[in-house]
């Protein structure tokens, strides 16, 4: 298929290699030039947006809702685009730009699919990531032979691009919370005596067990916060959309609304640049200002 990739971001360029791998032809378009060696073998870079016209399909992977506005309305990649062609969204949006999107190129005589991820980008290169997926039947089967050179598991959410995102910012917000919970769990442990590492290997081997969690749980013994899988700028963005989504259908949040705050905590701290995993020194930070002296771990 002839496919036009926008966003080779991290994750971008993971996704944008697998296609090109699987013997696609991929044009590819980012703000800025990425550097020589950072693709795989097979992308050509196009200087222009208007370079992506004639792709079959277009699929993006942008850091927010401001970035795919300013590409596909402000820039009018949109308008440029064929009837019929497919646009697969892989960003976490809000469900509000979602929902306007498919009723924009629903009248351009556009396919609109979303279809954000669950994983970060090591599992974006070596097709390890989960799909969650939502848009037209016809556009659906068109994109039947690009799932699974993108991904390991494809959960579809119905016609709806917007249910997909809805399901994504709901799973990014369980996964902020498990974190904190396990961030907690230990400074309890931790207050008593008990070393963080054996602690965190037996918490995401019983309670806890999921590969994701088992990650975080080593990272989080080792106190490993940087280089960043995830920015816990792109973290406090989702609570935030998750915030919104509730807010939409008059649902409160009250764990995303804790979350919120300790992100933000971390941004004033200078760890916006930090993996969101760094949401723990939050807490580590409220109890050494809280607990009597010679307290906390």
């Amino acid at each position: 298929m002839r496919i036009g990739f926008v966003g080779l971001g991290a994750m971008g360029r993971g996704l944008a290699g697998r296609l090109a791998a699987a013997g696609h032809e991929v044009r590819a378009w980012n703000r800025t030039p990425p550097s020589p060696g950072a693709l795989s073998a097979g992308i050509a870079v196009v200087p222009a947006l208007s370079d992506l016209a004639k792709s079959e399909v277009i699929v993006s992977m942008l850091a927010h809702d401001g970035a795919v506005r300013e590409v596909f309305l402000e820039e009018r990649l949109l308008e440029t685009l064929a009837r019929d062609a497919i646009h697969v969204n892989m960003a976490t949006v809000s469900v509000e730009l979602a929902r306007d999107l498919a009723a924009r190129h629903k009248a351009r005589g556009l396919f609109y699919v979303a279809a954000p991820v669950l994983g970060r980008p090591d599992a974006a290169a070596e097709g390890r990531l989960q799909l969650l997926v939502a848009g037209p039947d016809a556009a659906m089967a068109r994109l039947e032979g690009l799932w699974a050179v993108l991904g390991q598991g494809v959960w579809r959410f119905g016609d709806r691009p917007e249910s997909a995102n809805a399901a994504k910012i709901a799973s990014n917000l369980a996964l902020a919370c498990a974190i904190e919970a396990m961030g907690e769990a230990t400074l309890l442990a931790e207050a008593h005596g008990v070393a963080a590492g054996p602690y965190l290997e037996m918490l995401t081997a019983t309670l806890f067990a999921s590969p994701a969690l088992k990650m975080y749980g080593t990272l989080m013994a080792e106190k490993r916060f940087q280089p960043a899988g995830f920015r816990l700028t792109l973290g406090l963005k989702d609570v935030n959309l998750a915030l919104a989504a509730g807010a939409g259908a008059s649902l409160p949040l009250a764990f995303a609304s804790v979350m919120r705050d300790q992100f933000l905590d971390c941004v004033a701290h200078g760890e916006g640049d930090w993996d969101w995993l760094a949401v723990v020194n939050a807490g580590r930070r409220h109890g050494k200002r809280s607990g009597p002296a010679g307290a906390g771990p």
